[in-house]
């Protein structure tokens, strides 16, 4: 396996956490909202730039290992539902705001409503990363709304 191979594999599985054999996208979900945690206090500038890194990889990692393995959007690949909690967790730091994040989220990746489906029509690594990218923008604006209720 060439360098950008193996590089693009350990980035789309989190070093290997999608190689679990339970519930990957929660495990990826998890470390989405750690880092929202190991973040809390940074400037939304450098949240953004945490978040577009992250997008720009899982595109090309997450592009690559579905072609390796001829899959559309391998359960293996985890760095979308990383970048997807993430996103649903950047403007909440307590632990339970954490979790309604992660929960809300979770719920959201797994159903897919309307229009979040359409995302997954995207080609290659950008529909991978697209519809976790809008289920965690549709959770952060829940629960903004329901933070305000």
């Amino acid at each position: 396996m060439k360098i950008t191979e193996r590089l693009a594999w350990l980035a789309a599985t989190c070093f290997g956490l999608g190689k679990i054999p339970w519930a990957p996208g929660t495990w990826g979900s998890g470390v989405g909202i750690f880092l929202a945690w190991a973040t809390a206090g940074w400037p939304l500038g450098g949240k953004g730039a945490l978040l577009a890194g992250l997008t720009l990889i899982g595109v090309w990692a997450s592009g690559r290992v579905a072609r390796r393995l001829t899959e559309e959007d391998p359960s293996c690949v985890i760095l979308d539902e990383v970048a997807g909690a993430y996103l649903a967790a950047l403007a909440f730091h307590s632990g339970l705001e954490l979790l309604g994040a992660f929960l809300l989220f979770r719920l959201l990746d797994i159903f897919k409503p309307w229009p979040l489906k359409l995302f997954e029509r995207l080609p290659g690594g950008w529909g991978i990363m697209a519809d976790d990218l809008a289920a965690g923008a549709l959770a952060l604006l829940l629960r903004l709304v329901l933070a305000r209720g």
